[in-house]
């Protein structure tokens, strides 16, 4: 009986550990990422393309509108390809160290990936060291996601 007390009391503190892993996502109150716009579009139409709400996916905790139903298909059968990098918040603010909302047509797709920026200015900025930046936000990010995120 005391191993069975023991046991379930190591479970009841290692648990919270090996629960569900935080999440940080830049989303307004509802829920919706990208500020509505197709997370697909990006990477298809080379520009912001605004999503429909009766095209939409949830992912950890984020809405994603799409423009139709062959964009939604194509992001619930791979979202990693297509959702933003750092959760939709600025990546060079991420290689900063800190969180910074993003203006959509400042967007760029690096190594495969959706980045964000808070303007087409920063975006210069971040380009003239883009290699360099992206490992500062890979760094930073878990940091970032520990500290802030839930």
């Amino acid at each position: 009986m005391k191993r069975l007390l023991l046991l379930a009391t190591m479970l009841a503190l290692v648990s919270p550990a090996l629960g569900e892993s935080k999440t940080l996502l830049n989303v307004d109150k509802a829920g919706l990422a990208l500020q509505g716009y197709d997370p697909v579009g990006f990477a298809t139409e080379n520009k912001p393309v605004k999503g429909k709400p009766e095209f939409k996916s949830v992912r950890q905790g984020a809405t994603y509108h799409f423009a139709s139903a062959e964009n939604k298909a194509l992001f619930d059968n791979d979202p990693a390809k297509y959702e933003p990098a750092f959760g939709g918040f600025c990546a060079y603010g991420v290689s900063r160290n800190k969180l910074v909302g993003v203006d959509v047509d400042a967007f760029q797709i690096v190594e495969g990936r959706l980045l964000l920026q808070y303007s087409k200015g920063v975006r210069d900025d971040f380009n003239k060291d883009a290699r360099g930046n992206l490992a500062k936000a890979n760094q930073n990010w878990p940091g970032l996601v520990d500290k802030k995120g839930r």
